[in-house]
């Protein structure tokens, strides 16, 4: 086995969201933005300081678990970006990475789940009946010509999630031994999202308990 030379490049990250998550941030912001702008524009007393304090509260905890998660990996490392904390782990440090109900990282016996690559047991199932009728069609992988077709060599159809853990697994055999990607893991928590989230949350419940 050759060892990888500490000279070799590491190329730009690759990066993996859920399109629909930050679909659906954007829309919950603009309409927290839309009602409580609202408020504090055309409110009376302290209705306007319960607008900001909602906004407060709910504007970073929607980024949190929408806008926010993104999973990004190179040759050396992955840094997960969960809603509440930033995780790093070098791929010598990872033992695996897997897709259950949940997609998830296993190092250094603690478990990480991939908030950004959500498990659809749905599109699972899909997949694995679109590739169990072109199977059926392609007859053992041979086309119509006799010759080999595609339904054989193509392999079985992979839901999003699972070619993700696909690509993520195979970065980590990959750079498992490149100096690099040694290290330990590191974890900061996202402490921009959670102090304002806590402050709203007191000023809410202050005003309301006052009001």
């Amino acid at each position: 086995m050759t060892t990888p030379s500490p000279h070799e490049p590491v190329y730009a990250d690759r990066v993996y969201r859920s399109p629909m998550a930050v679909v659906t941030g954007v829309v919950l912001l603009a309409l927290i933005a839309w009602l409580c702008g609202d408020a504090v524009v055309r409110g009376e007393g302290s209705a306007r300081w319960v607008g900001l304090a909602i906004a407060l509260f709910a504007v970073p905890l929607t980024v949190a678990f929408t806008v926010r998660p993104a999973v990004f990996a190179n040759d050396d490392r992955m840094r997960v970006r969960n809603p509440f904390r930033i995780i790093e782990l070098p791929w010598g440090a990872v033992d695996a990475v897997r897709a259950g109900y949940s997609a998830e990282v296993l190092a250094e016996g603690s478990k990480y789940q991939l908030w950004s690559v959500p498990v659809s047991l749905r599109e699972r199932k899909k997949a694995s009946r679109k590739f169990s009728r072109r199977d059926a069609l392609g007859g053992k992988g041979l086309g119509q010509d006799g010759g080999t077709g595609t339904a054989g060599t193509a392999g079985p159809e992979r839901a999003a999630a699972d070619q993700v853990v696909d690509e993520l697994r195979e970065l980590a055999e990959r750079g498992a031994a490149r100096p690099g990607a040694q290290g330990s893991v590191s974890v900061k928590w996202a402490y921009e999202i959670i102090a304002p989230t806590v402050v709203g949350a007191v000023a809410l419940i202050v005003l309301l308990a006052t009001g």
